[in-house]
């Protein structure tokens, strides 16, 4: 039997240039799933993303999910894609087996936490509104750290520059004022050691979510990053919400580790692979 891809319509002109199509997933002609894919205009290198695979269950494990997502990437390459990612659910187990066997690795995981009583502050710590005079240099600081990380993960440093500026400028277009968004400054003994942005009002989430959390180099390793993720819960629970989420890199096992002994717990791997 052959397993083969057939568009269900014509292809699709998305906002910011994307693009995207959807297709049945066919044994012989007959439809036994769907598949969707799109490019990811954010990305700082050509991006594509598998939005969607789902086999019918009395075809499954005969290998139609494989079969159809080695022809994903051929599209995707066929649309000048250097990579392809999607999320997968952490209880998905299928699924990430499937994936690891395609030679998909994990670039990130969300992560989320269910809310109750906000910790308190440590003693000799206080926090307060990051200022407007302040906001050029943490914004400046910020992006520069983005661009770092991800120059590290071979990402081209101009275009993820350009990218990040452009997200700061959507999500706080007016800076420290920004309705729906938290913007923290955490001291120590009267000395600043870190700072916090948490998003208040987030499209497409039921809570707040961590955009950036940050603690001074030479003020590491003395618990006030767990300090700043208790910040981040008292601001979001103060807004109505009882859930706080937040994205960490495969790579900073560091920050992992931090968000796990909180209690956050993983709901989505986010898998990539380069297209060769």
């Amino acid at each position: 039997m052959t397993t083969t891809l057939r568009p269900t319509g014509p292809e699709e002109q998305l906002k910011g240039g994307a693009r995207a199509r959807t297709f049945d997933v066919c044994v012989n002609s007959r439809p036994v799933g769907r598949l969707r894919l799109a490019t990811d205009p954010r990305s700082a290198l050509p991006t594509g993303r598998l939005a969607d695979l789902w086999i019918d269950e009395p075809d499954r494990r005969r290998g139609r999910a494989t079969v159809a997502a080695l022809a994903a990437e051929e599209v995707l390459r066929g649309w000048g894609c250097r990579r392809i990612e999607f999320f997968v659910p952490a209880d998905a187990t299928p699924a990430l087996r499937l994936s690891n066997a395609l030679g998909y690795t994990e670039r990130a995981r969300r992560m989320r936490k269910a809310l109750t009583t906000p910790p308190a502050l440590p003693p000799g710590s206080t926090d307060r509104p990051l200022d407007e005079a302040e906001y050029p240099a943490w914004r400046d600081a910020a992006q520069a750290e983005f661009v770092r990380v991800m120059a590290a993960q071979g990402e081209p440093a101009d275009r993820v520059a350009e990218l990040v500026a452009d997200s700061h400028r959507r999500l706080l277009p007016e800076g420290v004022r920004t309705p729906g968004q938290s913007l923290r400054v955490l001291s120590h003994e009267g000395t600043d050691v870190g700072t916090l942005w948490t998003a208040l009002v987030v499209p497409g989430e039921t809570g707040g979510y961590v955009y950036d959390v940050q603690v001074e180099p030479q003020h590491r390793g003395h618990g006030h990053g767990r300090t700043l993720m208790g910040i981040a819960e008292r601001e979001c629970l103060a807004a109505g919400h009882r859930v706080l989420g937040l994205n960490v890199y495969s790579d900073n096992a560091v920050a992992r580790r931090l968000y796990e002994s909180l209690g956050y717990r993983t709901t989505d791997h986010l898998l990539w692979k380069p297209l060769l």
